[in-house]
Order: C-alpha cells, then sequence, then structure tokens
C-alpha cells in the first residue's frame, strides 16, 4: 500500500490524478484543517487524519505501509513563518514510526538548491528532510525539482495576478537575469511513480528539471504574452521586494506573493537538462506549450476573488 504524505498539495494533487488508474491500495495522510482539503474525484483511498508531529497518529497510519511518496516538503506558496524546524521534526517522526512498521521503500521531493548552510529557510528545510530520509535506514530515492509550474501554481499564476495587480509598471526581482529550468508538474508526478520501478534510482539524488533554460525576465514576458497583459518591467532591488511581500503577506487574506518566494526567486536554480530522459526516459515539455491555463482568463479578478471571495 502507498501512503502519500502531502496529496492536498500542488504537486500531491496531480500525483493522485494520474494514479487513478492505479489498483494500488492508496492511503492519504491529511493534516487535521478547519475546510475540507481538496482531494480528487474518481480515486479509491483510505484517508489518516494526523499532523506529522503527532507520533501516535503517524504510526496510526503507517499500518499495511510499504511505500512513502512525499511531497509535501516546503515550496513556493509555503505561508509566512520558518518552515524549517516543524519541515525536520516532521520527517523525523515520519522516518522513524516508517522503521518500526517494516515500510520498505520512501521518495521524497525535494527542491534544487536544498543546503543546510543555504542563506533561505526554505531550502535549509528541504535539506534538513533529506538528511532524515538518508538516515531512515530505508531505501529511498530524492528528486530535487525545479521550479513547478500548471494550473493552480504558486508560480505562473501567483506571477500572473501579480502583474494584473500591477497598473501599467511591474516591478522585476533584481535585473531579472536569475535563470530557471521550469517543470510541469505532471512531467515531475509521472517521474516519481515511474522512479517506483525503477531499481537503479534506489539511494540516489537526483536533480531534475525541464528542457529549457529562462531568465526570469524570459518568464514574465510568456506570461505577460500568453495572459495578454503589457507592462513595463522596472528592475526593482530583492530587499525592497521583500519588504512590500512581508507587507502583503500581513495585510491580503491570501497573497500571491510571500517573503520565501522572493528569496527562491533571488538566486538561479537549473540542473542539467538530460536528467529525466536519461534516467526516467520521460521527455519533458516545453513551458509554451503547457501554459494554455493562463489564457482567456481575468486575472485581475482572479487576484480580487483569491482576496475577498466566500471560498478563502
Amino acid at each position: 500500500m502507498f501512503l502519500v504524505v502531502g496529496g492536498t498539495s500542488f504537486l500531491g494533487q496531480s500525483l493522485l490524478d494520474q494514479m487513478k488508474d492505479s489498483s494500488y491500495p492508496l492511503r492519504i495522510l491529511l493534516e487535521p484543517a478547519v475546510e475540507s482539503p481538496p482531494l480528487p474525484s474518481g480515486l479509491s483511498f483510505d484517508t489518516a487524519l494526523s499532523s506529522l508531529q503527532d507520533e501516535r497518529g503517524v504510526r496510526a497510519a503507517m499500518v499495511g505501509i510499504d511505500t512513502i511518496l512525499h511531497v509535501g516538503g516546503a515550496r513556493l506558496g509555503t505561508g509566512p513563518g520558518d518552515p524549517g524546524e516543524s519541515q525536520a521534526r516532521g520527517a523525523e517522526v515520519l522516518v522513524s514510526a516508517a522503521r518500526e512498521a517494516g515500510v520498505k521503500r520512501i521518495v521524497y521531493v525535494s527542491q534544487l538548491g536544498a543546503d543546510r548552510a543555504s542563506a533561505y529557510p526554505l531550502l535549509q528545510a528541504n535539506a534538513r528532510v533529506e538528511e532524515a530520509v538518508q538516515r531512515s535506514g530505508l531505501a529511498y530515492t530524492i528528486l530535487r525539482s525545479s521550479v513547478l509550474y500548471g494550473e493552480g501554481d504558486a508560480f505562473t499564476t501567483g506571477l500572473a495576478q501579480l502583474i494584473a495587480a500591477s497598473p501599467l509598471f511591474f516591478m522585476l526581482p533584481g535585473d531579472g537575469t536569475t535563470t530557471f529550468q521550469p517543470l510541469w508538474v505532471r512531467d515531475l508526478a509521472t517521474s516519481i511513480l515511474w522512479a517506483l520501478d525503477i531499481e537503479e534510482t534506489v539511494g540516489n539524488v537526483y536533480s531534475v528539471g525541464g528542457p529549457e533554460y529562462f531568465t526570469l525576465e524570459e518568464i514574465i514576458r510568456i506570461i505577460m504574452h500568453e495572459a495578454a497583459m503589457l507592462r513595463i518591467l522596472i528592475k526593482t532591488r530583492p530587499p525592497f521586494l521583500r519588504f512590500g511581500a512581508g507587507v502583503l503577506q500581513r495585510t491580503l487574506p491570501r497573497s500571491p506573493v510571500n517573503t520565501h518566494w522572493i528569496d527562491y526567486l533571488a538566486v538561479s536554480r537549473t540542473t542539467d537538462l538530460n536528467t529525466l530522459p536519461r534516467v526516467f526516459g520521460l521527455a519533458p515539455s516545453r513551458m509554451e506549450d503547457r501554459l494554455d491555463y493562463l489564457r482567456d482568463k481575468n486575472w485581475g479578478w482572479v487576484f480580487l476573488r483569491n482576496q475577498f471571495g466566500r471560498n478563502r
């Protein structure tokens, strides 16, 4: 039986959608929440309700599990505050319970740049979880992913909302030359599932990304083109943007940007273009072929609805 950790995340929902045709028993670990979490229809699964810090609840969720798919690590879109301590503590509880329950394998999705010495809390958090997984004694595979995009993401749709909310001008982080390798979320979800059938991936850490490199300025111009929005780009120092992101976090119910998000965009995130084809036999999608969800949508209205709609 699979246990999916982070099944309600952006990546988790794509992964579960691709598991609809699988006959393998599935359990989803859900964090307690006031609102009902977004779960896919047409999928047969059990649920376990527990925080990752709840040792008893996590142990109960492990009954009958042989494979863990942990796709709920800290990524773009993570809320305010330092996610490092809770992420690391939760991972330690998870792997300890997995060892006790005789779980055979764990796949963890981290992100490019994960490093304990990083200046950015998101990347420190992912590095600490990686270490817990590698020390667990379980057969493991770690995928360090580049920035993900797709309908409902925090990257392209967050930028589209910010562009729509910025009349005439848009503040470009830094000089716009930081470089990224955007990866379509369904390509990563496919790689996770295919890794389970590739014995060579056990005990390895892979850095994966899309088939193209783009500067941040190029990405913003692509988004403006697809969403039919035109703005004058004004190069802005990241400290000013970080301050502005902090203000938005404190004043908006659902800010499309946060300080972690600004930190992530401050440094280039790229890796080998050939890892997915070479290791997984997967040809990743070109970004401009997968942005149809940006078209024919009023992103200014989306921004307002997210802030003042009933579903917040």
